[in-house]
């Protein structure tokens, strides 16, 4: 196993340990307040696997190119040395994919696992390790669909070593940091997530199908066409700029939409928000504006959307509160 992986999952044990230290000495207090010898028990975490880079196996020493999932999340856990003084670690191996294949078949047991595990009151919190190629869609499905407000931690490996920085987060900055030991939040979210979405806890069987468009120069109707044609439910633009496209293509999304097809309009670039009716007319168009979604966690969104409705008035609505 790589040093970078073994880094992953010591940064690993450093977050289960923030993450769940705060329940465990409020108990011990309590305990020691009423007279009790304080627990020594440690938090139970569950490892649920994926596959993924950090997972991975190279060939040979040396060699560039490595197989994805190649590792069980036995052989992760046994890697880590001392993690089993931190908390109760077990894992289950979910899926065994680099995250370029992730599924809404993968999701859904996934997202069903972790309610699972998490309404079990002896577990503290869940881990999924997982490639980083799709990470920020799982995280997002999750995010929605979770039903507890117990940690769920993803996390993966970057190759080669110098692709540092990778993750950010252009619209909201930080959530927080962690300072001598102790997790501090500049603020509350205001936006519905876990147990305040529609969704949480209501896993489907299966998700409607979803397809992005991607805007550039001299785009016509064919990507549309195509996917309409081949059953879309629903189509999320990657335009350019604040959610545009040539006319070709505007046209053609409008016209998917007095079909019944959801169309969302997010933008290709790496920040900002797509508002409604700016730039272009959203209620003339029949579209939804993806605010600071990007396209691929605007597909999510719109996928669960679907399960409910496909009205425009309500979908949009929910782009506003998650």
């Amino acid at each position: 196993m790589s040093s970078k992986r073994m880094r992953a999952f010591q940064a690993l044990a450093a977050i289960l340990a923030v993450a769940l230290a705060a329940p465990a000495a409020a108990q011990q207090a309590a305990q020691a307040t009423a007279g009790q010898k304080p627990a020594a028990a440690k938090p139970k975490v569950v490892i649920l696997a994926t596959g993924g880079t950090i997972a991975g196996a190279q060939p040979k020493p040396g060699d560039v190119g490595y197989k994805a999932g190649a590792y069980p999340v036995s052989a992760l856990i046994q890697a880590v040395p001392g993690l089993e003084t931190i908390a109760q670690i077990s894992g289950e191996q979910i899926a065994s994919i680099g995250s370029q294949d992730m599924t809404d078949a993968v999701w859904i047991k996934l997202a069903r696992r972790v309610n699972e595990v998490l309404a079990d009151p002896a577990v503290a919190g869940v881990v999924i390790t997982h490639g980083t190629d799709t990470m920020e869609e799982t995280g997002y499905f999750l995010n929605l669909v979770t039903k507890s407000d117990k940690p769920v931690v993803l996390v993966g490996s970057m190759r080669p070593a110098t692709s540092l920085q990778t993750f950010d987060s252009p619209n909201r900055g930080p959530a927080g940091f962690v300072l001598f030991g102790k997790p501090r939040w500049f603020s509350t979210p205001s936006w519905k997530h876990t147990t305040g979405s529609e969704f949480a806890g209501k896993i489907p069987d299966t998700l409607p199908r979803v397809d992005i468009v991607y805007a550039y120069a001299n785009v016509g109707a064919e990507q549309v066409q195509a996917l309409t044609a081949a059953g879309a439910k629903g189509l999320v633009l990657a335009g350019v700029g604040d959610g545009n496209g040539t006319q070709a293509l505007i046209d053609a999304l409008s016209a998917a939409s007095k079909k019944g097809v959801v169309v969302v309009r997010s933008s290709r670039t790496n920040s900002g928000a797509v508002a409604r009716n700016v730039e272009l007319d959203d209620d003339k168009l029949g579209f939804v504006a993806a605010q600071e979604l990007n396209p691929q966690k605007a597909r999510v969104l719109l996928q669960l959307a679907l399960t409910k409705t496909s009205d425009c008035a309500r979908v949009q609505k929910m782009f506003e509160e998650y």
